[in-house]
């Protein structure tokens, strides 16, 4: 336990920024996992809605700091890329 009450304060936020973070990547691995499932059941429309989402919901989490924006450009690229095989 820290004995300096700005310490104590900093181990509460890094606390809540770490559930919040983790609330947040867990949200976006059920939403890329929902297109992967789309993709293998090969249903087009399906896989174009839940690749949307998944985009989506990377873009959020580049706003709110949870994946830099490389990250999260790699990640957008290959799921696109995955999604084109299937349907071109």
């Amino acid at each position: 336990m820290p004995n300096i009450k700005s310490a104590a304060k900093r181990v509460e936020v890094t606390r809540k920024r770490t559930m919040r973070n983790t609330r947040i990547k867990s949200a976006l691995k059920t939403t890329i996992r929902k297109f992967e499932e789309a993709l293998k059941n090969a249903s087009h429309d399906e896989a174009r809605l839940k690749l949307r989402n998944a985009i989506r919901a990377i873009d959020k989490a580049v706003t709110k700091g949870v994946l830099h924006k490389n990250t999260a450009s790699r990640k957008k690229s290959r799921l696109t890329k995955r999604f084109n095989k299937l349907t071109g």
